[in-house]
């Protein structure tokens, strides 16, 4: 997956805007930051601990902690440039979930669905 097919994809989520924060563009919902791209190939999403575990075990090569704090709090790196169009796309709609507005929530669908 290019970049620019993560960005479409991220847009495309309802609420989606991008901005950027420390100098890195990054995607949010309702003032909230869902995704960042600190680097080329490489983007960083917002899980919680018990989700980052998850995908930590069924996508080792794709998924990994960010080191320190912040990947304690569940901030995962996600290699997207060999991944597959499906796992990213349940990687990114679960991070907008983690911080959409509920009135948002209720009418988006899944990626899986």
């Amino acid at each position: 997956m290019r970049t620019e097919d993560l960005e479409k994809r991220a847009l495309g989520l309802p609420g989606a805007v991008e901005s950027a924060h420390f100098g890195k563009r990054d995607f949010r919902v309702g003032n909230r930051i869902f995704m960042s791209l600190p680097e080329a190939g490489r983007a960083v999403v917002k899980f919680t601990p018990g989700q980052q575990k998850l995908f930590l075990e069924t996508e080792p090569g794709v998924c990994a902690a960010v080191p320190g704090g912040w990947g304690l709090k569940g901030w995962t790196s996600v290699y997207f440039t060999d991944a597959e169009d499906d796992i990213i796309a349940h990687v990114m709609d679960t991070a907008w979930r983690n911080v959409a507005p509920k009135g948002l929530l209720n009418g988006h669908k899944t990626s899986a669905a």
